[in-house]
């Protein structure tokens, strides 16, 4: 993809992810994801970056909004795969995530970091850190800098006019040599099901919202 290193992307000369891949359980496609681009659509032109930091949150698993049921909230979270699930919490954020699964199963992989290579005057404009590596570094700091929000809840990631697309990365073999080991902990911030190793890390990238020093095991 065509980016400059202060302004938005050139052109969309990539392509989303096709629609199996996001079929597998949301603990194989977690992983898998790290590497390929999260971008958004903007009146500025894209912005956007590859993801480095992914959870996955799972049919039978106490931490997940899925587990009770649908609601109006998590609607979006039971399918069909590769949706969006945009939700609001602490009355401060929101985060996003990919659907996977079957259609009904209630399944996703929450985005966690990304490190920007696109539209980064509009990413700093809506997050004026001071550290750089604070702009997208955690799961709310990544929605407001590239702003998501509920409007694109429930939003096909994978429609070539999506205002908000997950895309392969060309490079992938080369990125995860140069960004590596893929590391595996537990997930973070949690009270339930707190010790289970469903978070996945570049561990080369600056831009993790918290360093992983050890794996899961």
């Amino acid at each position: 993809m065509a980016a400059t290193a202060t302004g938005a992307a050139a052109g969309p000369d990539w392509r989303p992810l096709p629609r199996e891949f996001f079929a597998p359980s949301a603990a194989l496609v977690a992983p898998a994801l790290l590497g390929h681009g999260l971008w958004r659509r903007t009146g500025a032109g894209w912005c956007g970056g590859w993801i480095v930091e992914t959870e996955a949150y799972l049919a039978n698993d106490p931490a997940a909004h899925s587990f009770r049921g649908p609601t109006e909230r998590n609607r979006a979270m039971f399918g069909p795969p590769g949706r969006a699930y945009v939700y609001f919490i602490y009355g401060n954020h929101h985060c996003v995530n990919a659907v996977c699964g079957p259609a009904g199963v209630g399944e996703a992989v929450l985005i966690r970091a990304v490190e920007p290579v696109a539209g980064l005057d509009f990413l700093h404009a809506r997050r004026p850190v001071r550290r750089p590596l604070d702009v997208t570094n955690g799961p709310g700091k990544l929605c407001a800098a590239m702003a998501i929000d509920r409007s694109l809840d429930g939003g096909d990631l994978l429609a070539p006019d999506a205002a908000l697309q997950l895309v392969e990365n060309p490079d992938l073999k080369a990125w995860l040599a140069a960004h590596g080991p893929v590391i595996t902990t537990p997930r973070i911030g949690l009270r339930a099901a707190a010790d289970w190793p469903l978070r996945f890390v570049a561990a080369g990238s600056a831009f993790v919202s918290r360093r992983a020093t050890t794996a899961a095991k």
